[in-house]
This record gives C-alpha cells, structure tokens and sequence, in this order.
C-alpha cells in the first residue's frame, strides 16, 4: 500500500467509542483513533471534554486507503449511521461534545464533505445540524478510550449502544455491495 493511497478525515458522530467500533469495521479503513477537537482547552482530558466545558467534540481520527474506498463512501456511509439532524445529541449523549462534525484538511476534502451535506440532506426531512470547519489541533484521547469495544465487548453499553451501531453497519454495507 502506498502512501499516496492513504488519507484520513475527522469526524464527530456522538460517544467516540461507538463510532470508533463501526469505522474499524468499514473496509477500506486503515486505522481509527479517538480523540477531541475543536474546543478552547490545550490538551484536554476526557472529564473536561464530557463535562462540556472544553468546548471539544469527541472524534475519531479515520486513516482510509482510497483505492479500497473513497472519501464520498465514507461520508455516506457516516452519514448513514448517526443522526446528523440533532443538535449536540447522538441518542442519550447530550451536549456538544457529542455534536455531529467534520473536520477537513484542504479545500479539496472541503468541497467532497460540502457534497456530501448535499446528498445527506436529501434524504432527510429536518435540516443537518452538522458542523463542518477546517481542522486544528487533534488531541488523542487518553488509552483506555482506545479500541473501546474490542476490549469491552461485553459490556452494557457496548451490547446496548455499540451493538445496534454495527447491526445498522452490516446493512449499510449490504445495501451498498447490492448497488
């Protein structure tokens, strides 16, 4: 794989933990990192973040070969799998640091996430809420946060929250390899 191939795109859909869980599961994904961004507070800790009070979203950093998937599949498909029309909430996550965003890098991956707002839009009857701005400073989130439910599968909020995120993920992915 050459480095040419590899690319990486930021994005906030809720808890990173869920996220995290179904973009390592898109093929084509590379790698996927939690983290926060777009806040006021230097290197902030996740208790900072969850309290609302760092101004960060929580976000996962994902790294993508497109010759495997292209950057409209993955804004698509992250589309797809969170509700971009709430405001600060993703299910029972309220406030802000669950807020649905995307950070672009250059004026390129701008224009592919202003069209895949677009297409977003289209398919759904109250406005997007999602928060589209060039992308500071990425702050990875501390190391238990890291790979969250593939080392706490059982867990309550991985079988009650994750697990209907990658039933929704396996659909998603079957209607696209039908198309």
């Amino acid at each position: 794989m050459s480095e040419q191939q590899l690319r990486t795109i930021v994005l906030g859909g809720g808890c990173f933990w869920g996220s995290e869980a179904v973009f390592q599961r898109v093929p084509g994904v590379v790698s996927v990192v939690s983290g926060y961004t777009g806040g006021r507070i230097e290197s902030p800790t996740h208790e900072q973040v969850v309290s609302g009070i760092s101004g960060h979203v929580q976000v996962i950093t994902v790294e993508y070969n497109e010759a495997q998937i292209t950057l409209p599949q993955l804004l698509d498909t992250f589309f797809l799998l969170h509700n971009p029309t709430t405001l600060n909430r993703q299910g029972s996550d309220v406030g802000p640091q669950y807020r649905s965003a995307v950070y672009f890098v250059n004026s390129s991956e701008q224009e592919e996430v202003a069209l895949a707002v677009a297409r977003a839009q289209e398919e759904h009857n109250h406005p997007l809420v999602t928060e589209v701005r060039e992308l500071g400073i990425f702050y990875k989130a501390e190391e238990e946060h890291q790979n969250y439910y593939n080392k706490n599968i059982e867990s309550s909020y991985s079988t009650i929250i994750i697990g209907p995120k990658l039933v929704k993920l396996k659909k998603v992915l079957e209607k696209q390899s039908l198309n």
